[in-house]
């Protein structure tokens, strides 16, 4: 006879058998049976208890971007269920594998009013690679191994398992739990490209003569970073990236472009992507921000592919060949195919990309090394570079952070050195991702680079930083507006500023009311001397910038360049 586990218990030991030791979330009256069986249950799993699900979330994101394992959320019916739900959408579309785990009202309450009832599996349905609602106690087991297998393989993604009151509390067979350890970390059960592809591709690429390639997030989230830098080398093209895909290739090396697109490009990276004849896209999707609106590249190129998922590949551009699987696998695929050609033209790629610098830095450091108040975000970058070592995590938000850092900070190595959120960049989320990021990875510095609009959105983790001691340092851009909509405004609608400004918060005194050590900013000359002592601080720090506002600024940004 075998032994019987209420549904709670078997959602923990599902979660062990997959090797979850962290997970991140906030209680709630439909969890109540699953937080017993954490409180009760010898399982190893550290849970972090969050301020809100929304960030739970966020933290299982920054969680998976640096462990390579999926980070799991949990939350509550009702509320908690649609909190979570921005940084779900965020993970799946950034192909980030999490688990979020929403507790729901007993099914046998469905369609009696209860408090907090919603259609969960319909909620989710849209927004995550997979999900549904644990109505069989019996299936649960089966039914986790569904998701871990979900988010680990093909293109990875988010998951949701709604799990009833009832269903918590319901007998599940003891021998049902067990797990394939192969889905414990991603991507898993890698996928290789057609040969005959790699081989044409491989030839295109030998006899070009300007070739390029761009990668987004696929190499990294791949760990293809030595095959990248092999097939690169064998061709000696420049390596250019999407901000997703920074770390791909250390942005020192010498075949290394630096980011390309709207977002953190400049007009040398862009004059290098026209002047190229083949480019080749890896593990990115040539969506608009990469592409300007698909006007660079142009549609004169001959385009190759990489990508996980067939449907990106053609999606917006015409294509000579498309590859479709594991960024690693078929880089090194190409890598091999490359070696045996017969003749591949050097194809300069470290002066391209030398030349492409030149003209940046050019651009750059007069305005680093700038004393003007308020202090241009410039500067912010250039003390960083001075003060932060190769290893440390730089987790930034969507608004003024996002575009600087993609086009200034260069960094040193190769691998997950900075994450911001490019799918659907929603405000306030550096904060909790880069709490997460420190959990999966505690001994190197993590930054939260944010904007006071973000701050706004975020502030009362810091009471979670504390309490749980995190050495994380915030910094945050301090221009009291919406520094991106105004300056949108500022470039295409007539500097008609309706309704972006707001008062300028002591964000230094917020912070440190949490028991965040904490210091304001407003000469650039004491700027890295303050950063230096709250990086080395071994506690929560935040250190408020007084910044230029992003429209009257020299924002790396395409479309507000005159």
């Amino acid at each position: 006879m075998t032994n019987q586990l209420t549904g709670a218990e078997a959602m923990v030991r599902m979660l062990q058998a997959h090797g979850v030791t962290d997970m991140f979330g906030l209680c709630g009256d439909t969890t109540l049976p699953f937080y017993d069986a954490l409180a009760r249950s010898d399982h190893g799993i550290r849970h972090f208890l969050t301020r809100d699900e929304r960030h739970a979330a966020y933290m299982a994101d920054g969680y998976a971007r640096v462990t390579g394992k999926p980070g799991v959320c949990e939350g509550p019916s009702g509320g908690g269920a649609t909190y979570i739900l921005p940084g779900v959408v965020e993970a799946n579309e950034s192909s980030v594998p999490i688990l979020a785990i929403t507790t729901d009202v007993a099914t046998t309450s469905r369609g009696k009013y209860p408090l907090t009832e919603l259609d969960q599996q319909a909620l989710f349905r849209p927004l995550t690679k997979w999900n549904t609602s644990l109505d069989d106690a019996s299936r649960l087991p089966a039914m986790v191994r569904a998701a871990f297998r979900a988010m680990t393989t093909g293109t990875p993604g988010a998951t949701h398992l709604a799990l009833p009151f009832d269903t918590q509390k319901a007998p599940v067979d003891e021998a049902e739990i067990w797990a394939d350890e192969r889905h414990r970390a991603f991507p898993a059960e890698r996928k290789a490209p057609d040969p005959e592809a790699v081989e044409e591709a491989a030839r295109l690429l030998a006899n070009a003569e300007n070739a390029i390639i761009i990668c987004g997030g696929g190499p990294v989230l791949s760990g293809g970073e030595a095959a990248l830098a092999h097939v690169a080398n064998l061709l000696q093209v420049p390596v250019a990236t999407t901000v997703s895909g920074q770390g791909s290739i250390a942005e020192t090396d010498p075949l290394a472009l630096g980011v390309v697109g709207s977002n953190g490009g400049n007009p040398a990276t862009r004059a290098a992507v026209d002047a190229a004849d083949v480019i080749l896209f890896v593990g990115c999707r040539a969506g608009s921000v990469t592409t300007e609106r698909w006007r660079s590249p142009g549609r004169d190129k001959v385009i190759l592919h990489i990508d996980s998922d067939p449907m990106v590949i053609g999606a917006n551009y015409s294509t000579a060949v498309a590859m479709n699987g594991d960024a690693r696998l078929s880089l090194e695929a190409l890598g091999r195919a490359l070696a045996a050609q017969p003749n591949v033209r050097d194809q300069n790629g470290a002066a391209r990309a030398a030349a492409a610098w030149k003209a940046k830095l050019a651009d750059f450091e007069p305005l680093a090394n700038s004393l003007d108040r308020p202090i241009r975000p410039e500067a912010v970058m250039a003390a960083l570079m001075t003060v932060l070592d190769d290893d440390a995590t730089v987790v930034a938000d969507p608004g003024t952070p996002c575009p600087y850092f993609s086009a200034h900070y260069r960094w040193r190595k190769p691998g997950r050195r900075f994450i911001t959120n490019r799918a659907h960049g929603a405000l306030g989320y550096a904060l909790a991702a880069s709490m997460g990021a420190h959990v999966g990875r505690p001994d190197v510095k993590t930054i939260a680079a944010m904007g006071d609009g973000s701050f706004g959105f975020a502030c009362g983790e810091f009471e979670t930083m504390v309490r749980y001691r995190m050495p994380i340092t915030s910094i945050v851009f301090s221009n009291a507006t919406y520094g991106w909509i105004k300056a949108g405004q500022n470039s295409g609608f007539g500097q008609r500023f309706y309704n972006v400004d707001f008062n300028r918060t002591d964000h230094a005194a917020v912070a440190r009311a949490f028991g965040v050590k904490s210091w304001t900013v407003e000469d650039p000359a004491e700027l890295k001397k303050v950063l230096a002592e709250a990086v080395n601080h071994d506690g929560p720090t935040l250190v408020d910038v007084i910044s230029q506002p992003l429209h009257e600024a020299a924002a790396p940004v395409s479309e507000w360049v005159a």
